[in-house]
């Protein structure tokens, strides 16, 4: 699938979360049965855990067609952009999708702890190294939506710092798209 197909099956499957149709996507025992034997989803998205951030159900998508990376913040470590080259370079997505939402609690903390100029740089590890992460990312946005644009930016800068993810773009493999889910209407917007 190129790009602009993904994209399109994407916005498709949002836009029937928004008119909340059911996710009539195949749960079968014939279909988890077949997905034994192998799996070959048509993207990857590195997401936020947030609990109300559900991709399958975002893009009424089911079992094996999305690869999903979820971390608290949706940041990029060695970890996600290794899974992430896992999912272009052996699964053959199509494009890896940096998704982040409205109302984040990563971002959220980090904007606070900015506002007291109080960046969580303590601890390297754990929590406070997500939200640092996060802080140096949105340093000068003004605005809640600013900051979460600008983590997702961030995170696209941490994946291209994988030099087989690079290969794969330049060879025309994989492309990455940026995109924030909005929790109020249930829309998700892709952007540059």
């Amino acid at each position: 699938m190129t790009s602009q197909e993904i994209i399109a099956r994407l916005k498709a499957g949002n836009e029937a979360f928004v008119r909340s149709k059911t996710n009539a996507s195949d749960t079968s025992a014939e279909r988890r049965e077949e997905l034994v034997r192998g799996q070959s989803p048509f993207v990857t998205i590195i997401t936020c855990s947030d609990s109300r951030v559900v991709p399958e159900h975002i893009f009424s998508a089911g079992l094996g067609e999305l690869f999903i990376i979820r971390t608290a913040g949706n940041v990029v470590s060695d970890f996600e952009s290794g899974s992430a080259e896992y999912g272009a370079e052996h699964l053959h997505t199509g494009a890896i999708v940096i998704l982040g939402h409205t109302h984040c609690g990563a971002v959220g903390a980090a904007r606070e702890n900015m506002n007291h100029h109080n960046a969580a740089i303590g601890n390297p590890r754990g929590l406070n190294a997500i939200v640092s992460e996060i802080a140096h990312a949105i340093v000068g946005t003004r605005s809640a939506g600013e900051a979460v644009r600008a983590n997702v930016n961030n995170s696209v800068n941490r994946l291209l710092e994988n030099r087989v993810i690079l290969e794969l773009i330049d060879d025309g493999k994989v492309e990455i798209l940026k995109a924030v889910y909005d929790m109020d209407s249930g829309k998700v917007e892709f952007f540059q």
